[in-house]
């Protein structure tokens, strides 16, 4: 998406300095009918319908990969916000918590059931996936996957009371050994 504004940027910008640098041209009296419908329907409304429809499609396609469906290797994993901490908890029977860290395995797709215990509170993970609200009493689902093992950084971006800046978690994404290796030793 910021290729396509800079791109429509940049055109919008040679477009000025061709509107304001064009030599006069005497023998036409100021008036070109053809010319403004060209300029008017070329690229006064088809050039943007065609970028907004190029945007739109690309919008769509990657948000249906956010969606919260069923997949065979899907991870669930329930995140309840408080002020100021995040509590995960995973498999069938949430016996497996952690606090302030999400562990997720890396190429899986994960949904992340989000809820509240006091306000309304969000989850963000920027690198990851787009910013949910965690409502007390409801429960939003978000889908993130990581492509590669590694830290993320994660925060409540909504403004919740004094102390919201500190609302942090960390997404810890881990390859196949150490994702067993996790759920193998949480379960202990």
């Amino acid at each position: 998406m910021l290729t396509c504004a800079l791109a429509i940027f940049f055109f919008v910008m040679a477009l000025i300095f061709a509107a304001l640098y064009r030599p006069p041209n005497p023998s036409v009296c100021g008036r070109n009918e053809s010319g403004t419908r060209v300029w008017i329907w070329g690229l006064g409304v088809g050039f943007p319908l065609v970028t907004l429809a190029a945007l739109t499609a690309y919008g769509l396609f990657i948000g249906e990969r956010l969606l919260p469906r069923e997949a065979p290797d899907l991870v669930t994993v329930q995140a309840q916000a408080r002020q100021w901490a995040w509590t995960f908890r995973y498999g069938e029977d949430r016996a497996i918590a952690t606090d302030g860290v999400l562990h997720i395995p890396a190429g899986r797709p994960v949904n992340v059931e989000i809820t509240s215990t006091d306000v309304i509170h969000s989850f963000w993970v920027p690198r990851l996936a787009g910013k949910l609200d965690a409502i007390p009493g409801h429960v939003n689902v978000l889908r993130i996957e990581a492509a590669l093992p590694g830290t993320y950084g994660g925060q409540s971006a909504e403004f919740s009371g004094r102390g919201y800046r500190e609302h942090v978690f960390t997404v810890e994404a881990h390859d196949a050994a150490s994702w067993a290796t996790f759920l193998a030793e949480g379960t202990q």
